[in-house]
């Protein structure tokens, strides 16, 4: 329900802005791009009334997933109060099919609605995606799934009612997003937030329960574990997962290099038997393969010292796999493209405002996200290439009437003959 023109009190609630900047007509343009998103959303607008047997909610989850998705793409629409404030203008609420609202009905939502029904509308959107071209020589290969896991740091409640007054302590609380990006199409296709706790949250278990048929899911070393190994292999799907610098194995063939790997710097390829220590039950149950490729050795020394933040290397990538017919140097090209989902999630946190998070409640949080990978999908959509920061930053000048929709395609034709070109000269090597 609504709870009237005052300010919020939940726990969802984001903190107050000191200085919020007034909305109206002109800043906010360009609404028919949402055109085909509407219909999609609108199969959302029963969630959550069967309580009001009234008929007295007007704020629906279709209503409250669009103007989350206008904010990512409006500057100025960042925070419930820009929203809802957006909300009253009769443009936005005429292209959005959106109700003037309250400050309480927008806080009152990230309690109410359940996140999970946004996922097929997702797939759905997907469906619409055409491939945005990979290596031709990954061609044939399952679909690359790239897995990982980025943390997100939530006010909690106490720190939120007295808006960051504390005088000591960080009262940060940590959260996981468990993402699973596909490769080709250039778009995340499941994110599960949980709690940094380890024991059920922990990145491994998460992905064993959800390890789907026909994927090949590439890992970094924190994901190195023998029964989730076991677990995609079982689903009839692939792995090249990066082992730490100090794993040990036993070597059972030794398989000769091509002058291809050893171009591509492959130092070994071995079939191997690991897990020699650890009980029987947690051994790979399958044939692995441990490619050793040459890369440059560096030292944790930390952000402030200007080095690495991860764990060091020894200057050899070891990565296992169940692979055995893959030539090595495309294990190697394999695990390359791990580096994509980190490129994602900085365009998610940075450039779509993932970082400044509407709600705290755990439900709240991961509508933001799957509304951001909506907004994601919808740039491939519009745009039929990669999301970037200055296509996403015209996309906005044309919805605050910055820019008219004629500069957005001029824009868009110069990106796709740059395409184009590199396309070609990549095909004359």
């Amino acid at each position: 329900m609504e709870t009237g023109n005052g300010s919020a009190k939940t726990a969802g609630m984001e903190c107050p802005a000191k200085d919020v900047v007034p909305i109206d007509a002109k800043h906010i343009r360009g609404l028919k791009h949402f055109d085909r998103l509407r219909p999609l959303l609108r199969r959302l607008r029963p969630v959550g009334c069967k309580r009001d047997r009234a008929g007295n909610r007007t704020l629906h989850f279709d209503d409250y997933c669009s103007l989350i998705i206008l904010g990512f793409f409006n500057p100025l629409c960042r925070s419930l109060r820009a929203l809802q404030q957006a909300s009253l203008l009769p443009k936005v609420q005429k292209q959005l099919g959106v109700p003037r609202t309250s400050l309480g009905a927008l806080s009152e939502s990230s309690h109410l609605f359940d996140p999970e029904l946004l996922v097929p509308i997702i797939s759905e959107l997907g469906k619409d995606l055409q491939p945005l071209g990979q290596d031709a020589r990954l061609k044939g290969l399952a679909t690359l799934m790239l897995v990982d896991g980025t943390l997100l740091k939530v006010l909690p409640a106490m720190m939120q009612a007295s808006c960051l007054k504390q005088a000591t302590g960080s009262g940060l609380v940590p959260w996981r997003l468990h993402t699973e990006f596909e490769v080709e199409r250039y778009v995340p296709t499941r994110i599960t937030l949980t709690r940094d706790a380890g024991d059920e949250t922990d990145e491994r278990v998460v992905l064993e329960r959800q390890v789907q048929p026909d994927r090949l899911y590439v890992l970094d070393r924190g994901y190195a574990k023998f029964t989730l190994f076991n677990a995609i292999v079982a689903a009839k799907s692939s792995y090249v997962c990066r082992l730490r610098d100090n794993s040990r194995w036993e070597l059972q063939e030794a398989k000769p290099l091509s002058d291809a790997a050893r171009q591509a710097d492959v130092l070994s390829d071995q079939i191997v038997r690991l897990g020699a220590s650890s009980k029987a039950e947690a051994r790979p149950d399958h044939e692995v393969r441990v490619v050793t490729i040459k890369i440059q050795p560096h030292q944790k020394r930390g952000r402030a010292k200007g080095g690495s933040t991860g764990p060091g290397s020894d200057g050899v990538l070891r990565l296992a796999t169940n692979l055995r017919d893959v030539p090595a140097e495309i294990i190697a090209l394999i695990y390359r493209y791990r580096w994509t989902i980190e490129i994602f999630f900085r365009f998610l946190k940075h450039e779509l405002g993932g970082l400044h998070l509407l709600s705290r409640d755990v439900r709240g949080i991961t509508i933001q996200v799957y509304c951001a990978i909506i907004a994601c999908m919808l740039l491939s959509l519009w745009t039929g290439r990669k999301p970037t920061r200055r296509t996403r930053e015209m996309i906005a000048y044309v919805l605050m009437g910055w820019a008219s929709a004629e500069e957005l395609l001029a824009h868009l034709a110069k990106l796709h003959e740059q395409d184009a070109r590199k396309a070609a000269q990549k095909a004359a090597r």
